[in-house]
């Protein structure tokens, strides 16, 4: 058992005894200003992954927002995951995935691999031997299916980031 008394909402004991640091607040609540566009974004994201394997999904969605440190989509869908099942293993070591490649499919790794191409971009383009990869694991639509889920969680990750949306304060499935 745990001796840790925060909660995921910041509201524990610990919280209240000054032992973390405090909450920060969001620079700007763009859902609510903006609830066209968050709705659009919930739209489109509804539509990328359709056809694709939720489990997978959440891995592309875990490792996009690690590189854009994404904390309130870090927050999310590893709730998500792991109520969906997944292991903490597997998304703990989803930051070292090349040194963990034996905790994922040959799909996984060339979702995860295609999804650091897409989201970093560090040369301007995906290099063909990674999309190539991930085309040998997925057929056409599905490979656009995956290319769209990483594009929107990317998306996601940047008003997330640039308003400091706060963590902690998700439940798992809320926004299914």
């Amino acid at each position: 058992m745990s001796t840790d008394t925060r909660t995921d909402t910041g509201t524990g004991k610990a919280a209240e005894s000054g032992e973390y640091a405090p909450e920060h607040t969001p620079r700007l609540r763009w859902a609510q200003a903006a609830p066209e566009v968050y709705k659009a974004m919930v739209r489109l994201d509804a539509a990328a992954k359709q056809g694709l394997d939720p489990a997978l999904v959440e891995l592309v969605r875990l490792r996009a927002s690690t590189l854009n440190r994404c904390a309130l989509c870090l927050d999310m869908h590893t709730k998500d995951a792991l109520a969906a099942g997944e292991s903490v293993q597997r998304i703990v070591q989803l930051g070292a995935w090349r040194e963990s490649k034996h905790f994922y499919t040959p799909k996984e790794l060339a979702a995860i691999e295609l999804t650091e191409a897409v989201t970093v971009l560090t040369d301007g383009f995906v290099p063909d031997e990674v999309y190539e990869r991930a085309a040998q694991h997925f057929e056409e639509a599905e490979l656009s299916q995956l290319i769209a889920t990483i594009a929107v969680i990317n998306a996601w990750n940047r008003f997330g980031v640039s308003t400091r949306a706060v963590p902690g304060h998700y439940r798992p499935g809320q926004h299914k």
